[in-house]
């Protein structure tokens, strides 16, 4: 399938408006240049297996198979012509314990090479999915990642490769733990998602779109004359310019929190007006996992006429507390639990800033669904972010630092450029450590645009402005002008990824890598 035939999105102007402001923000120079002498996962080796070999193991293998490939979809009414795992949105759940080793055979029927990234789990660096650590699966072939994971949660996988996961290349991926008391009575996988994929323009498109009004000279694929401005039916509204207080602006993050409007947001590949349902019985405890799968979106999720009590966030647990709403940026995972009332309840997934929903239903009784457009009053009550929660004291990390490393992100909307410590990927500088190094790692924010910044391979301890303990994650949103700082145990040798999981700033430079040396 040619993904270039996939046509019109509307793009929003906060992003190119915002971050020319930036233009002129200071970039961190860095000292010196890739270089041949580079650590690489063969020479680690030895390091790896070491490492595979301390984790827990059962015995038991989960096997499962993937294969990516042209897709036709039923959104709900909408068809579109995109790509998918096994013919599915999203693909087949992968469920295993902690400790089983898990087998996904990958038959790559894509026409361009592929990969299979384990998104929060702490993987063997040979089984990452993501170049150079795993070599990519070229079309026509086959790959089976191997691997265990050392802790239970909520996961996802999705390519390391181009911007395919925007097109609908992604899994959930539970880990269990078989000691953990059984405290819920039903379980509700929740994925939100973006889309655009075959009902609109093509992602990418959206970057050459990006580029090119960034330079100031061109338009929008599928809004010719208008430069990207303005609006075309049925395809998403325009955002309002940040910091200017407009109707389109992220009030909880500050700034600019995406580049573009969406044609469709979905929960679980359906569009709100045809919105899945998942029923249970009046009183049930509900454990909802909820996975932000979305490319450019962050997403403010509410169940209607109920509070939701937070136990884990990117799959580690937090003091328990309870909040009307979550806020989920691009890759970041929330466990909710909730007491189920009698009736028919949406829930809901707001587009932080882009006047824009998901939704899903939950069904326990009588009664009829609202509007596909309703807004529960309480995504508007206490909504909780990274600094609401507390990691529980047996996963915290240790407080001291044997090293502190430095993620300074910068970019310019001049050439649509995004990068950490001044540079674009293919001329980073990597971050180093030690194995059995204690880290600090600060994220510098001098961009007007927000950043979810997902580490491979690790989770961190956020430490939250105070200087107190916060959760355990791997991706956590960085906001604009702002510095986050989190805690690291170098415990996993090989070559990681380091980027923004915003899909346009990383495929446009917003990445690097954290190498073990020695």
């Amino acid at each position: 399938m040619s993904r270039q035939t996939l046509a019109a999105a509307a793009m929003t102007r906060r992003g190119f408006l915002a971050a020319s402001i930036l233009g002129g923000a200071a970039l961190v120079a860095c000292g010196r240049s890739v270089t041949s002498t580079a650590p690489t996962v063969a020479n680690q080796a030895g390091a790896i297996a070491a490492a595979e070999a301390a984790r827990p193991h059962t015995g038991k293998t989960v096997t499962a198979r993937l294969a990516p490939g042209a897709a036709d979809l039923d959104l709900g009414g909408t068809k579109a012509r995109t790509l998918a795992y096994n013919d599915q949105l999203p693909g087949p759940l992968i469920r295993a314990d902690v400790g089983d080793e898990i087998a996904v055979t990958v038959d790559n029927g894509l026409d361009h090479a592929s990969s299979v990234h384990w998104h929060g789990i702490a993987v063997r660096n040979d089984m990452d999915g993501a170049s150079p650590a795993t070599p990519n699966i070229e079309s026509g072939s086959s790959f089976t990642y191997r691997f265990s994971s050392p802790y239970p949660g909520t996961y996802w996988a999705h390519p390391h490769t181009g911007l395919d996961t925007d097109y609908g290349l992604y899994v959930p991926v539970i880990i269990d733990d078989p000691a953990e008391a059984g405290r819920y009575d039903a379980e509700w996988i929740v994925m939100l998602d973006d889309w655009t994929s075959g009902v609109g323009t093509s992602p990418e498109e959206i970057v050459k779109g990006l580029r090119s009004m960034g330079m100031g000279g061109g338009s929008m694929p599928g809004m010719p004359g208008m430069g990207g401005m303005g609006q075309m039916p049925g395809r998403g509204g325009m955002g309002s310019m940040p910091g200017v207080g407009g109707a389109g602006a992220s009030d909880l993050l500050g700034g600019d929190g995406g580049d573009v409007s969406y044609p469709y947001y979905l929960i679980n590949g359906r569009i709100p007006a045809a919105a899945t349902t998942f029923t249970a019985k009046p009183g049930q405890r509900i454990r909802i996992r909820i996975i932000n799968a979305a490319a450019d979106t962050a997403f403010r999720v509410a169940l209607a006429g109920h509070r939701m009590t937070v136990t884990h966030t990117d799959g580690f647990p937090v003091v328990p507390t309870d909040v009307d709403a979550v806020l989920l940026g691009m890759g970041e995972r929330y466990d909710v639990m909730v007491t189920a009332g009698d009736g028919v309840f949406a829930l809901v997934a707001s587009a932080e800033g882009k006047n824009a929903v998901a939704r899903a239903l939950l069904s326990t009784g009588a009664g009829s669904a609202p509007d596909a457009a309703f807004r529960p009053p309480q995504l508007t009550g206490r909504v909780g972010t990274v600094d609401t929660f507390t990691a529980t004291t047996e996963v915290q990390l240790p407080t001291n630092s044997d090293i502190a490393l430095q993620a300074h992100l910068s970019g310019t909307m001049m050439h649509y450029d995004w990068m950490i410590n001044g540079r674009p990927y293919d001329r980073t500088v990597p971050l180093t450590v030690h194995q059995g190094q204690h880290a600090t790692l600060t994220f510098t924010n001098q961009t007007m645009m927000w950043h979810p910044m997902h580490l491979h391979g690790h989770t961190y301890q956020v430490i939250k402005p105070d200087g107190s303990a916060g959760p355990r994650k791997d991706t956590v949103i960085v906001k604009p002008m702002q510095t986050v700082t989190v805690r690291l145990v170098a415990d996993n040798p090989g070559i990681w990824m380091l980027h923004c999981h915003n899909g346009y700033h990383m495929d446009a430079g917003m990445m690097t890598t954290l190498n073990y040396t020695g």
